[in-house]
Parts: C-alpha cells; structure tokens; sequence
C-alpha cells in the first residue's frame, strides 16, 4: 500500500454548527457539501478533510452510536510564527471555538495552543521552526534550534 492519506473522515455530532464555523468563521472554501450529510473541504494537495453526521457516519460503517464517536484526534495546522499562532487561535476562537490550551512555548522548542471546533474536534495550532515542506511535498521535521 502506498504510504499517503487522501481522506480524514471525522464523525461530527452537528454538521450545521461545523460547516458554520469552518466556511463563515474559518473561511474555509467546501470541496463538496451534501446538506444533513458531509461536508468536503481540501486541506492540502491531495488531501481532503470531511466531516460527516455522526448518525450517518454510523450507518456508513453499519454500526452503532458507539461507532460514531471521535476520540484520541488532533488535527495540526502550522504557522510562520508565535504571532501568527496567536492570530489563528483569537479567529477560530472569535468563530465559536473552545480554547483547549492557551498558546505557550512547547517542549519541542516551537509555540502551538488548542482550540475544539463546535463539535469538539481538537485543532493544535503551532509554530513549529523544524518542520518545512520542499516544492515536491516532502515534509521535513528537523531539530529545533535553541
């Protein structure tokens, strides 16, 4: 198997309150939204995030409530900066956002704080200085100076 991710699927409890936080509070742009359903949006070349009624999410698997549940997640967004950390955090929090943990410096050496989106999806904001991606997508995760 070829060694990649095209779809991140999370079971969302209240589609509505999570494409209104992530298209009007986020500005995010959907790929594809099929109301009382999912919602699409591309999150990197190739990639592309849904979130799905959890109801729906269960039937899609045939299984129960239990199935629908999302635990042990975090999605990581990477910015330039500390600055921009905080930026990103006071936005989604001013879209609906519970703060999870307050922006710090991290023991890696970078800066991240966590916010949870209206369905409690938790989104870990960072500055980390050792990640980088080459013009071919390569991620790279280098040693943090200092």
């Amino acid at each position: 198997m070829n060694q990649s991710v095209h779809f991140i699927t999370l079971s969302t409890l209240d589609l509505n309150a999570a494409r209104d936080f992530y298209v009007s509070g986020l500005g995010w742009t959907p790929l594809m939204d099929v109301p009382g359903e999912i919602v699409f949006f591309q999150i990197a070349p190739g990639t592309v995030l849904g979130l799905f009624e959890a109801g729906r999410f269960a039937a899609d698997m045939e299984g129960g409530p239990e199935d629908a549940r999302l635990g042990g997640v975090t999605l990581a967004h990477n910015v330039a900066s500390p600055q921009e950390v905080d930026a990103v955090v006071d936005q989604a929090l001013k879209a609906g956002a519970r703060l999870v943990k307050s922006p710090a410096r991290a023991d890696f050496g970078g800066y991240h704080g966590h916010i949870a989106d209206p369905n409690g999806v938790v989104w870990e904001v960072c500055h980390n200085p050792g990640w980088s991606v080459d013009e071919d997508g390569t991620v790279r995760l280098g040693p943090v100076e200092g």
